[in-house]
């Protein structure tokens, strides 16, 4: 049924910024594991007469994102109050961005394959307020709503796609790409478990035929907006679920209802939960007590200056200059720690005439630089194997098999429950390979023989 249809979804991706304070006050925004209630003050419960002022850092890591995905800086920007009502927004508004936003008009280069890239049109990346948090627990048998605010006020940035993505893998796609991009910018942890990322979708089919108004900005006329989904796992599953359902409906000659939805973890469902707003029912207003803000050519060009290498050029630089497979390359990038490790050991590496493949081996493939906490000790560790000259893996195993055929009795007895019978066969597996077997490999290989 599906077959019919070609998705069409954009994307609102929140991340909550790392600065020390919140947004618009001085209460600490670590709220995580905070005792309830304890980082608020006057401005960030919105008590009468408080009066809030700007993060500075907050805007800077925003200019610096924007500028990572390729955004136009508005020399003037504005914060706006957005009006609803719900129990975790003590002010009854939200401030946010609306007509100025910081950022607009980005792009990303959406990298499939090797051989295939797709654009991503990124509308705006705005600044705003995170709400308070609802704890909802039974308490003496009666099911409550608790509120905690220390979450309020917390700066968030918000980034809005066009509705660019045609399928649920180009989404979390570039869902991991934000996430390491920010990661890399040193603004934001974008924790998922803790709630520092949090995403959005809007979905709407289009049939097959009408796939040509899609390049002409002409869309389907409705969309269905997927709210607070706090994996990409489950994102992917309520993009798939919500494909499903919607071309069943489209099947049927009937309209989809334009709503907000949620999606049940248990069920892989999703479900709704409200009619959508439009933009004219949040009743946006300039904030009266935030001046303009003035972003001048100097500031962007200062935060420009101070951009690290992004993912993307990470990617290509290690592949060109160390010669790694895609795949090695991905499994470094996608850890900036051991990305960085890894280039720290090289250098180390080249010192002591140790080839580069000896290095990401030792990493990809055993994991070492977990064991070795600083790059030079995984050096050293390669040098030692390198001056000992320790035989190969295989010789290994040969002469492990000649030690088990040699010494049944002893087989049996540590089969048998006599673990100490084990220091005896390494002993004789490493007589016979004169001292050259390297013992953590002899030692993992030989219990593989003795399970079998």
């Amino acid at each position: 049924m599906l077959k019919k249809y070609r998705p069409v979804i954009g994307l609102e991706v929140h991340v909550e910024l790392g600065t020390r304070t919140k947004m618009f006050c001085s209460c600490s925004a670590n709220h995580f594991l905070a005792e309830p209630n304890t980082n608020v003050c006057p401005i960030c419960m919105g008590l009468p007469g408080a009066m809030p002022y700007a993060n500075k850092k907050g805007i800077m890591a925003t200019i610096k994102a924007g500028l990572a995905f390729g955004c136009e800086i508005n020399s003037f920007s504005k914060f706006d109050r957005k009006h609803y009502y719900y129990p975790d927004l003590p002010k009854g508004y939200q401030i946010s961005q609306y007509e100025l936003p910081i950022c607009k008009n980005g792009y990303f280069d959406l990298k499939e394959s090797d051989s295939k890239s797709k654009k991503i049109r990124i509308r705006r990346i705005h600044l705003e307020e995170d709400t308070g948090k609802l704890v909802h627990r039974t308490l003496e048998g009666r099911k409550v709503s608790l509120i905690d605010y220390n979450r309020s006020g917390v700066p968030l940035l918000e980034m809005v796609t066009e509705p660019d993505f045609e399928s649920a893998n180009e989404v979390d796609l570039f869902l991991r790409e934000v996430q390491l991009a920010v990661r890399y910018l040193d603004i934001s942890g974008a924790n998922m478990e803790q709630g520092s990322m949090r995403l959005e979708a809007n979905v709407s089919l289009c049939k097959e035929e009408d796939v040509f108004d899609l390049k002409k900005g002409i869309y389907p006329d409705y969309k269905v907006e997927l709210k607070n989904i706090n994996s990409f796992r489950f994102l992917k599953k309520a993009l798939e679920f919500e494909f499903e359902r919607q071309a069943e409906i489209l099947s049927r000659n009937e309209k989809v209802v334009q709503e907000t939805r949620g999606f049940d973890e248990v069920k892989a469902v999703t479900f709704s939960q409200r009619v959508k707003e439009e933009a004219q029912d949040y009743r946006y207003f300039p904030e009266p007590d935030i001046p303009l803000l003035t972003i001048t050519v100097d500031i962007v060009e200062q935060v420009q200056k101070s951009l690290p290498e992004l993912p993307s050029q990470r990617r290509e630089r290690l592949m060109k200059d160390y010669f790694l497979s895609s795949n090695y390359t991905e499994l470094l990038v996608s850890d900036l720690k051991r990305a960085e490790y890894f280039e720290q050991a090289v250098i180390l590496a080249k010192e002591k005439d140790i080839e580069i493949n000896k290095v990401v081996g030792a990493m990809i493939n055993q994991n070492l630089d977990i064991k070795f906490s600083e790059p030079a000790g995984l050096i050293k560790y390669l040098l030692e194997i390198k001056n000992k000259a320790f035989v190969s893996a295989d010789e290994v195993v040969a002469s492990i098999d000649v030690v088990i055929h040699e010494n049944q009795q002893a087989v049996l007895d540590y089969q048998s429950g006599k673990e100490q019978i084990l220091g005896f066969l390494i002993g004789q597996v490493q007589r016979k390979l004169k001292g050259k077997g390297e013992a953590s490999l002899v030692s993992e290989k030989i219990k593989e023989k003795l399970k079998s």
